[in-house]
Parts: structure tokens; C-alpha cells; sequence
């Protein structure tokens, strides 16, 4: 055994008797999202964001993966208690060949209305299903769980009990488990671990520490992993979130290079480094990061949003959505469209005929509040130029925030969200949309064990 590896180890012992003892895992009768809010703000928008958060945040990623073998896109999500605003660890499928989903399986109670423990998905090479059950900072535990059968959500085994927070884990075929995730210490400061299988884990590695922090969004080709990350400049912190700095790795860690292929040397502890992508602190523009991808050529593409403050309303705007990517010599940074929160997420799809985001770009029910009405982007020439596809949602009750783009997104499960209402306490339902633009809601109540998602039209 690697005697880095001793402490980890010992762990995963340790737990393995309490996950065998948890052998039933309960369904639930429905699909039903987490509502959440954040940094109340005493005006008439009432938080800094807030709504169905079955899906957030952006920093928890993939939370969905599509398997060719099962032929089912296997997803997790923060549910709720009927009645209550507590966190569940859901997990569930949609199955391709019956175009239904099972009643989903209640993995944990979280104990904990904070949906920056939401989870996050990956599944290994032999289909086994991984959930990693993250915290908010150091005052609740984290969690690792493993399916016991592969393509299977009825029954997990407890791999590790620890903390880690903002979870991003990615398996590598041949290479095994590279997750980056952040670790609270005078900041949130960003690190990486590394598993073949799993069960026993390197000791985390530091990636960046700049001031007061970060936060990263990330994606896999399968070969390699690209992160792009903001920091939390000194004396304010998050809220002052700015700059776009870039990473990636082919070798599960053990070398980083910059967009142009330079080697960058690690941790990062300087704002101005070979990582940077632009100096937006220097035109005081906050940075909130939305996505990575990479273009036909394998070169990284980010896309995010930059503000002129952190608060809800219009006195914020404009709040601008912009794509960076690497041309071989320099990151070009062009601009396609705005929206009315700093909140507002959306993923960025590469396809072979051009590149599509699905966001909630339209004001909703609640204007100036987090998400709004989805609407399907495409780009037909890098991001040069955007048209409206398709508005997927209209005349909604609540805010749609969140969409969430699977590993492998088959064209019939394409994008993952929930609703809800901005300015208070809601009811939250789950929604999942085609590439061909077809909204489906996923059933809040079922009374049998397997249905059917129902169409919802604009």
C-alpha cells in the first residue's frame, strides 16, 4: 500500500461495516427539488440568489452521465422532504429504451438545508455508479459512495466518510478517478486527488491559493482534464470574484500546463501567472463562471458572465455572456448575449455542426432573481455569431435555473433543471429537455413504480 495512501485507507475500513449495515435504500414517490437562498438582502429582489437549487451549483460537475451500455442517462439531484426544506441525495435514470424513469433512490439525508452540498456522478469503467456527497466548508462531513451492482441505483456501499466541498470528479478510462474539489482553509483553496479504483486515495494535492481563493468549473475529453477558475481577491472575498485563469492535465495531475502547452508550476499563490486568460479585475468586472468545453481541434473553450456587482437587480447590469477560446495563439473573448442575474447557468455544448448553450437568458416570473425562462443558443461559426433556437419554457409560474449538460448528453436527455420561485420559499420540480428542444417534467408524484416524464409546452 502506498504509504500515502495509510490514513485514506484506514478510513474505508473503518466505514465499510456501517455501509453493509445500510443495505435498503429507500425510494421516493416523486421528483421533487431543493429550494435555497443565499445572502438575504433586505430589498425588493430579497436574497443574492435563490430559488430551485435541485441542480446547483455550477461548481458540482457532471451531475448526470449518459451510458451507450445501459442505454439509460443516469442523474443525481438534491431532493427534499415532502413538506420540509431538507436535503436528500437523490439518485435515478432515465431509460432510453422505455422513455420512463423508476421512483428515485434517497442515498442520504444531508441534515442540512444548504444545497452547496448537493452531489455529484461519475461511473467507472465496470458501470458501478459513484456518488460524491459533498459540504459546505467544514462544518458537515463529505461522502464517497459506490453502487453495489453496476448500472444499478437500489443498493450503495460507504467507500469514505471525510470533507471535501464543490465536488469535480472525472474517470479517466485507464486511468482511473481524477477529482478536483475545494478544501476550506483561510480561503477555498483548490485541490486534486487521484484513485485507480476508488477506494484508496492520494493525499490531496493543492492546485491554487490566490488571496482568499477560488472557484473552477471543469470537463474531460477522457484523455484529460480543463479547469478554469476565477479568484477572491483580498479584503472582500467571493463577492469581488474576478480574473479567468485556465488549467488543464492529460496525466492525472502530475504535470499542469497552461492553453498554449507550458508547463505551470504548482500551487498557484500569484494572481498574474502562465494560468491567466484575462485581467478582468484591472476593468472592474466580477467573473461568475459557467462552463468548459473543447472546440473540434481539442482547444479549450470557457464560458462565463461578467457583472459590475454582485447584488440582485438592474443596478448590477449589464451582465454580459462571453466565450474565451484558446485559437492556438491567443484566448479570443467575444460577447453573445445578456441576462438579468449574475446566477443564471448554463452549459456549453460542442457539437459537430457549431456550439449551443441552453440558459435561462429570458426574464421569468420573478425578473432579477435567479434563472428565468429557458432558451436554446446556437452558434453556427465559434461563437462569432448566436441565434435563438428555441425558447424552451414560457409563462412559468416559477423561475428555471440551473441546466445541466450530462457526460455523453444523448440527444434525448440533453439538459437538466429545476424551477422555482425567486423571491420565496417554493415548491421546486425537476425538468429535462432534448436536443431537439422538447421540455419533459419529471413526475413530482408517482403512484406506480415507473412513469412516464410528461411534455410541457412553451
Amino acid at each position: 500500500m502506498n504509504p500515502c495512501n495509510k490514513n485514506v485507507a484506514l478510513a474505508v475500513v473503518a466505514f465499510l461495516p456501517l455501509a453493509a449495515r445500510a443495505a435498503d435504500f429507500p425510494k421516493d414517490d416523486g421528483y421533487r427539488g431543493l429550494w435555497y437562498m443565499n445572502q438575504p438582502s433586505n430589498d425588493e429582489y430579497r436574497y443574492k440568489y435563490s430559488g430551485g437549487m435541485a441542480t446547483y451549483p455550477q461548481q458540482h460537475v457532471p451531475i448526470a452521465v449518459y451510458s451507450a451500455k445501459a442505454n439509460k442517462t443516469f442523474f443525481c439531484y438534491g431532493g427534499t422532504i415532502k413538506g420540509k426544506r431538507e436535503l436528500l441525495h437523490m439518485v435515478s435514470y432515465y431509460d432510453h429504451a422505455t422513455g420512463k424513469v423508476p421512483r428515485p433512490t434517497i442515498l442520504l439525508n444531508k441534515k442540512t438545508d444548504d444545497a452547496h452540498d448537493n452531489p455529484t456522478m461519475q461511473i467507472d469503467d465496470r458501470g458501478h455508479i459513484w456518488i460524491f456527497s459533498s459540504a459546505h466548508g467544514t462544518a458537515r462531513p463529505s461522502f464517497i459512495h459506490r453502487s453495489k451492482k453496476p448500472f444499478n441505483i437500489d443498493d450503495f456501499e460507504l467507500v469514505l466518510k471525510t470533507n471535501f466541498s464543490y465536488t469535480q470528479p472525472w474517470f479517466l478510462p485507464g486511468q482511473g478517478f481524477f477529482f478536483l474539489h475545494t478544501r476550506y482553509a483561510k480561503g477555498r483553496n483548490l485541490f486534486w486527488m487521484t484513485s485507480t479504483d476508488g477506494f484508496q486515495w492520494s493525499q490531496p494535492s493543492l492546485l491554487a491559493k490566490i488571496e482568499k481563493g477560488h472557484y473552477q468549473v471543469s470537463w474531460s475529453d477522457g484523455k484529460r482534464v480543463g479547469t478554469a477558475f476565477n479568484f477572491h481577491p483580498n479584503p472582500v472575498g467571493l463577492n469581488a470574484r474576478t480574473n479567468l485563469y485556465y488549467l488543464e492535465s492529460s496525466d492525472m495531475g502530475k504535470t499542469w500546463r497552461n492553453a498554449a502547452g507550458e508547463i505551470v508550476d504548482t500551487p498557484i499563490r500569484a494572481k498574474k501567472n502562465a494560468a491567466l486568460v484575462h485581467d478582468f479585475q484591472s476593468e472592474k468586472l466580477l467573473v461568475y463562471l459557467k462552463s468548459v468545453n473543447f472546440d473540434h481541434k481539442g482547444r479549450p473553450v470557457i464560458l462565463f458572465l461578467t457583472s459590475r456587482h454582485y447584488a440582485a437587480g438592474p443596478q448590477s447590469g449589464p451582465r454580459t455572456w462571453r466565450t474565451a477560446q484558446w485559437t492556438g495563439n491567443e484566448w479570443r473573448i467575444r460577447t453573445f448575449t445578456a441576462s438579468d442575474h449574475n446566477y443564471d447557468f448554463g452549459p456549453l455544448y460542442v457539437e459537430k455542426e457549431g456550439w449551443r448553450v441552453i440558459a435561462p437568458t429570458e426574464p421569468g416570473p420573478q425578473p432579477f432573481g435567479t434563472g428565468g425562462e429557458m432558451v436554446m443558443w446556437f452558434s453556427p461559426d465559434e461563437g462569432a455569431t448566436w441565434k435563438k433556437v428555441k425558447q424552451l419554457t414560457a409563462n412559468s409560474e416559477r423561475n428555471h435555473s440551473y441546466a445541466r449538460k450530462p457526460v455523453h448528453a444523448h440527444p434525448d436527455f440533453y439538459a437538466l433543471w429545476a424551477d422555482g420561485n425567486a423571491r420565496k420559499p417554493s415548491e421546486s420540480y425537476l425538468y429535462f429537455a432534448t436536443k431537439a428542444g422538447v421540455v419533459r417534467r419529471l413526475p413530482p408524484l408517482m403512484r406506480e413504480a415507473f412513469a412516464e416524464p410528461e411534455v410541457v409546452k412553451p
